[in-house]
């Protein structure tokens, strides 16, 4: 593979949004050798459904990677055979580390903060050093009810801050709402080009 520019793409949205099906249409209409990042781990019949309809979406040409932790080490083996790679989900990604974690480690909510920070900055620097596009999908775990629990309210607040992380360093963002997808970076640039 010719070495190239790296390129990520964030793909963000609610709960059935579009978010999974929008990034897979891209990277197929993007992307040759495509690579498939799965970060879901099964524990109930909700989760194998979930994953079952994923994979029935999914064309066989793809190579899937199953990274429920240490998926920077999945980016580069997946980066020295593809051009592109779809790495769903972040959120998912977040809670295995958020659920791996003995509850003294949670009570410290610094240590917790730091650990996912730098879980996410080992992902950006994998596809930033790999020539690959890749397109990450996460969720916007905060734009309802404050969670009732403080673990739910430390995992939403970690998710939103890695997902402004990525965001920074994504060359676009589409934020998918009933299906429709809306590039918001684009829509941040002309804001500021149109207010100069």
């Amino acid at each position: 593979m010719s070495q190239k520019d790296s390129h990520i793409i964030l793909v963000t949205g609610g709960a059935r949004s579009g978010k999974s099906a929008f990034a897979e249409k891209f990277v197929a209409a993007h992307g040759h050798q495509i690579a498939y990042i799965a970060t879901a781990q099964i524990f109930d019949d909700e989760m194998r459904y979930r994953v079952a309809l994923h994979k029935k979406r999914r064309p066989p040409a793809w190579t899937t990677y199953e990274a429920p932790f240490g998926a920077e080490g999945a980016i580069r083996a997946a980066a020295a055979a593809h051009d592109t790679i779809l790495f769903d989900c972040l959120t998912v990604y977040l809670s295995n580390l958020v659920c791996a974690l003995k509850e003294d480690e949670l009570a410290d909510e610094a240590h917790v903060y730091a650990l996912a920070e730098q879980a996410i900055a080992k992902l950006v620097e994998a596809v930033q050093s790999s020539g690959v596009t890749c397109v990450f999908v996460t969720n916007e775990v905060g734009a309802g009810i404050v969670p009732e629990n403080k673990l739910a309210r430390l995992y939403r607040d970690i998710a939103g801050l890695a997902n402004q992380e990525v965001a920074a360093a994504a060359d676009a963002v589409y934020l998918t709402v009933s299906g429709i997808p809306v590039d918001i970076k684009k829509l941040e640039e002309n804001m500021r080009s149109s207010s100069t």
